[in-house]
């Protein structure tokens, strides 16, 4: 029977307690993982505390580039099961998870399943805060596509897997595309899109969502205010700008474009039914998202135009 080893990245002690939650719920699984590989990136001190404190589990710096996907790569590295399987140190998983992930395996065209991610609300959800922006928090949102048989784009990264041969033969997560420190020392967050577009492009194959395979993704306080929701918001703009310029823009933004019809339809919906806070908030999320989109590919438009402009300088002063 096939099976998978998983793969969590930690970067701060502040999460801890969620840390060992997350841990607790992979060793609880009705399909045991093969090995569990904690990952820690630049932290000597919860390094230290979890090789410490943590049993029957790996644990090992980051040897790679820092952030996400230099966290992940480490781990996958010493994965020896043919699926690698990743879940954030700040979500739990339910007792089927690795279970029904590995269903879909069966299928050699499938070179990947992700699952269900809820939000696990540390602050009751706010009232104005719509399901068509849980990615806002890293969660399932309304208006994701999914296409026949589950076949989706891409995946979400606190609960997804992928077969080992497939995630090392494209080369793995792009670094300048991964979170560095929770997102506070990088504005990309697109790693998991750009990767599964370029795995799908060189293999051939298909990605699966599988709703059966759920998790709980914790939400903290400060993930709730409108700060965080504008922040996340002109993050998700800039990183699709580096995306469209890396996987081009039929691709980067394909499920995009579907994306935006739904949120037109919710406005509509929420508006028709009073709930103004939310229409209001998709409005300026989406406003917000498009701003930084357009600064981003007009300043990456500039910034290729000069350098041009100074080869051809450049040449013509040589010759």
């Amino acid at each position: 029977m096939i099976d998978a080893s998983v793969v969590i990245c930690a970067y701060t002690l502040d999460r801890w307690d969620d840390l060992n939650a997350a841990i607790a719920s992979v060793r609880n699984q009705t399909c045991p993982a093969r090995e569990i590989i904690l990952v820690v990136d630049n932290n000597e001190a919860l390094l230290e505390r979890a090789g410490r404190e943590i049993e029957s589990v790996i644990v090992t710096a980051n040897t790679n580039v820092r952030g996400l996907c230099g966290g992940r790569m480490t781990g996958a590295g010493l994965a020896t099961a043919p699926i690698v399987a990743f879940l954030d140190d700040d979500a739990m998983a339910d007792e089927r998870w690795l279970e029904e992930l590995l269903v879909p395996y069966a299928d050699p065209r499938v070179l990947g399943v992700g699952g269900r991610i809820d939000p696990l609300w540390r602050k009751p959800r706010p009232w104005w805060f719509p399901p068509e922006f849980n990615w806002i928090v890293g969660c399932t949102y309304r208006g994701m596509r999914v296409r026949e048989g589950g076949q989706v784009r891409n995946m979400i990264g606190a609960n997804m897997s992928v077969r080992a041969d497939v995630l090392h033969g494209c080369g793995g997560f792009a670094g300048q595309m991964g979170r560095i420190g929770g997102g506070k020392g990088s504005a990309n967050t697109c790693d998991d899109t750009e990767f599964c577009i370029r795995a799908a492009k060189k293999f051939g194959g298909v990605w699966i969502y599988k709703p059966e395979a759920g998790v709980r993704h914790v939400v903290t306080a400060e993930r709730t205010t409108w700060k965080y929701f504008l922040h996340r918001s002109r993050m998700e703009g800039s990183s699709k700008a580096m995306l469209a310029g890396l996987a081009g823009t039929k691709d980067g933004l394909a499920s995009e474009r579907l994306y935006v019809l739904t949120l037109a339809r919710s406005v509509l919906g929420y508006a028709a039914s009073g709930k103004i806070g939310q229409a209001f908030a998709i409005c300026v999320g989406f406003a917000a998202t498009s701003i930084a989109y357009a600064q981003a590919r007009a300043g990456a438009a500039i910034s290729h135009g000069s350098k041009i402009a100074s080869e051809q300088k450049r040449a013509t002063s040589g010759t």
